[in-house]
């Protein structure tokens, strides 16, 4: 096989607000960091180890204009793109590299705000649910209908 493929697929959060670029032919760009999360436990010390992986995403034109009118800081997104090196001189000469994912595809999976009313709804729930005082028995649980064919 003589073809090559690159290819990203991440999902992840906002690490800050969409920065957006407009260019004099009307084209822009959109640029924002990705922050995705790996989760293992220490096997010496038995204690969970979290590791955060930051990517610079790229999303041009349309899709940049997206990006900017309904994507805040902590919102969770699927990205998916490829991979470009940029090569650039910083201001004392050096040469420097960034990588970048040049999204071509995304879909938000839940906006900050989702979350944060989804959390607030649930303990709101939670502190407005009456506590049962009923005596209790000793009855075994399900075993008076247990219409169950195992």
């Amino acid at each position: 096989m003589s073809g090559t493929l690159n290819k990203v697929m991440l999902i992840g959060h906002l690490g800050d607000e969409v920065k957006m670029h407009y260019f004099e032919g009307g084209g822009c760009v959109g640029r924002f960091p990705l922050a995705t999360n790996e989760t293992y436990t220490n096997k010496q010390t038995n204690e969970r180890v979290t590791n955060t992986e930051w990517h610079n995403i790229v999303v041009r034109n349309k899709g940049a204009e997206i990006c900017e009118k309904y994507l805040s800081k902590g919102d969770k997104v699927y990205i998916e793109g490829r991979l470009k090196t940029r090569k650039w001189q910083d201001d004392s000469g050096n040469e420097r590299y960034s990588t970048e994912i040049q999204c071509n595809d995304f879909t938000f999976l839940s906006t900050k705000k989702e979350s944060e009313n989804n959390a607030a709804a649930a303990s709101k729930s939670m502190a407005q649910k009456p506590v049962e005082n009923e005596p209790s028995t000793n009855k075994p649980v399900g075993e008076e209908n247990d219409d169950l064919p195992f």
